[in-house]
């Protein structure tokens, strides 16, 4: 017996994982497949007869209407992305793939829910330019940041510092309470540390007991030095009984554009050294 397939057509369509649109030269929805239901929310009757463009994210809307445009055209869109909000509104990111058809005056477009991929690669981005321990800008993000702070600063003849930080001691805290307390002290200096400086700044878990603080648009040399003290007075509050009662301390180097030098390399190295000088000297007296 010869399978009628223009009648299985439909059922294959609404049995389809992804969401089919037809679509008319309008924008209005003809024809749109069961699977609707779990990409939007709304059942294929309630879309039926309604404008796409009404789903869509406002600040994807210039896009889409270009995308629209691009496929009306005659040029197939198989990889563009964009937002729509769902009928609870919440917001779903799709992959779509588009083609106008002129005789029928449509265009079909099959949509794809990707929101939990674009969840996965924003996670992965963050997680290459972020500390997994702090979530602190990371050493990768932090050359960038301070590259960009340099030109910044050359060209509108500004000043930054540098403060390069080490804490005081830590290998005994680790000894004495584990490397568990270790990680918390860590991560509780690091929103201290977050506390003392503007938005506009960058603090950098360069790792271990390790972290730099890029200061932009400083005025003097005295400023930087208050900054100095301000961090070093909150960095010794002692943590709470969850954390032994800890008292951190740390060591701070500094090295000021451009007077320290005008170049990333020269400004790390002098604040390295500076810090080291610190170290020596704070065990010299103890």
């Amino acid at each position: 017996m010869p399978v009628d397939l223009q009648a299985l057509y439909p059922k294959l369509i609404n049995l389809m994982l992804d969401t089919v649109f037809v679509v008319d030269g309008d924008n209005q929805i003809v024809f749109v497949s069961d699977a609707c239901e779990a990409l939007l929310g709304y059942r294929a009757d309630e879309l039926t007869g309604t404008t796409i463009l009404d789903y869509m994210h406002p600040d994807d809307l210039a896009a889409s209407l270009a995308s629209i445009i691009r496929v009306m055209n005659g040029q197939p869109h198989v990889d563009f992305r964009n937002r729509y909000i769902r009928k609870d509104g919440g917001i779903v990111h799709i992959l779509w793939s588009a083609r106008w058809y002129e005789e029928e005056g449509v265009r079909i477009g099959v949509a794809r829910d990707v929101t939990a991929l674009r969840q996965a690669e924003e996670e992965l981005r963050y997680l290459a330019h972020h500390d997994p321990l702090t979530g602190l800008t990371n050493r990768s993000l932090f050359y960038d940041r301070l590259d960009s702070a340099l030109h910044a600063a050359h060209r509108h003849q500004s000043g930054l510092a540098l403060l390069f930080l080490d804490l005081n001691d830590f290998k005994l805290i680790n000894d004495v309470h584990g490397h568990a307390v270790g990680d918390r002290v860590i991560c509780s200096v690091a929103r201290r540390l977050e506390g003392c400086v503007r938005e506009t700044d960058t603090v950098a878990r360069m790792g271990g007991d390790e972290f730099i603080v890029l200061l932009t648009d400083v005025l003097s040399a005295d400023a930087v030095y208050r900054k100095v003290e301000q961090i070093l007075a909150v960095v010794a509050e002692p943590l709470g009984a969850d954390l032994m009662g800890v008292v951190p301390s740390c060591s701070i180097g500094v090295a000021c554009y451009p007077g320290d030098g005008k170049d990333a390399d020269a400004l790390l190295s002098h604040a390295d050294s500076d810090m080291y000088r610190i170290k020596r000297r704070r065990s010299a007296s103890s």
